[in-house]
């Protein structure tokens, strides 16, 4: 190892990181001015042999969404400090076998909500508007051969709106929604009062909710409470009108129900940008269905906003290597 000069001149130990993916130039030189950068040569997600065959050798690793890091990847990884994840969600580390090993595992959250609610309501308009299918009608040449009835679609003003999961993400789509002169509904298990002051938000039980709303936008974190939390039991409480999208994380919704209640029309349609398995199989039935729109896992696909996630996770990686606490914990407990 070596040692460079931090702010203030300081003496900042050097330590080795490893990326699983590439990350904006920006966050690049940040963490190499103070640190050996390698770069994961393998796909993703990346085997768990070749994951720890890297791991053995690091102090740090900025974490892709995809490859596991369970126990077994940790107790063969002895110099690793921290797991920093570059994204909001972390269930593919086992944070429990991370605090056994005094490994911290951070995560990026609020830099990503607007861009995420965004999607949300893009993906919203999308449905309503039926933009895709507006789209195929002039490039199909049907709009010049005068092909009848063009896609009508539907208002999102006076529509009710029901969010699962009102924090960070979910406080934007409720903002956004509230803009659209929607009624906003939620469901959560901690009462949001400012929402509820600012845009009129109702706490409801998700069956309620899941009765009363037209679109039914999800922003949960995945856990075994959430797991399958949108299954047959709870599409069938849908209207057959309304709309399902998922911003948060696949397994949040049974993927086989919802693709049968689509085919069927038990409801209207959905949008999803996140997948039980990513990429979705070519096989999946949720590809030859016209009452879906897909996207690939891009909720914080912005340019400004991938480099504030990386920014974040590079200056906690820095943080753990100068024998620091990290800013960002997700098992907090390491830090108590």
């Amino acid at each position: 190892m070596t040692c460079v000069a931090g702010e203030g001149g300081e003496e900042v130990k050097s330590g080795r990181v490893l990326l699983m993916m590439s990350l904006p130039k920006v966050a690049c030189q940040m963490l190499e001015k103070g640190a050996e950068v390698r770069l994961n040569p393998h796909p993703l997600p990346t085997p768990k042999r070749a994951l720890i065959e890297q791991l053995t050798e690091v102090d740090a690793v900025i974490a892709d969404g995809l490859t596991v890091f369970d126990a077994e990847v940790m107790k063969a990884s002895p110099r690793l400090k921290v797991i920093a994840r570059y994204g909001v969600g972390y269930d593919n580390v086992d944070l429990e076998a991370a605090r056994a090993s005094g490994i911290y595992v951070t995560f990026t959250p609020g830099v990503l909500s607007e861009a995420v609610a965004e999607l949300t309501v893009g993906l919203m308009l999308c449905l309503s508007r039926r933009l895709i299918e507006a789209h195929k009608y002039v490039k199909g040449g049907a709009w010049a051969k005068g092909d009848y009835p063009f896609p009508l679609g539907t208002d999102l003003c006076g529509k009710v709106v029901g969010i699962v999961g009102l924090g960070r993400i979910g406080a934007e789509v409720a903002r956004r929604t509230w803009a659209f002169k929607m009624c906003v509904l939620y469901n959560d298990l901690v009462r949001n009062t400012k929402a509820e002051q600012l845009y009129g938000a109702r706490l409801m039980d998700l069956g309620d909710l899941l009765r009363a709303s037209d679109f039914v936008t999800l922003h949960v974190a995945l856990s075994p409470q959430t797991e399958r939390l949108i299954g047959a039991k709870e599409l069938r409480l849908m209207k057959p009108t309304a709309y399902l999208i998922n911003t948060s994380r696949g397994r949040v919704i049974d993927q086989t129900a919802l693709g049968e209640a689509l085919r069927l029309g038990k409801i209207a349609g959905a949008a999803l940008d996140v997948f039980d398995v990513e990429p979705i199989p070519e096989d999946d039935l949720l590809l030859g269905l016209d009452n879906v729109v897909l996207m690939p896992h891009v909720g914080s696909a912005t340019s400004e906003t991938r480099v504030g996630m990386a920014e974040m996770a590079v200056k906690d990686v820095i943080r753990v290597l100068k024998g620091e606490r990290p800013n960002n914990i997700a098992n907090r407990e390491l830090a108590e």
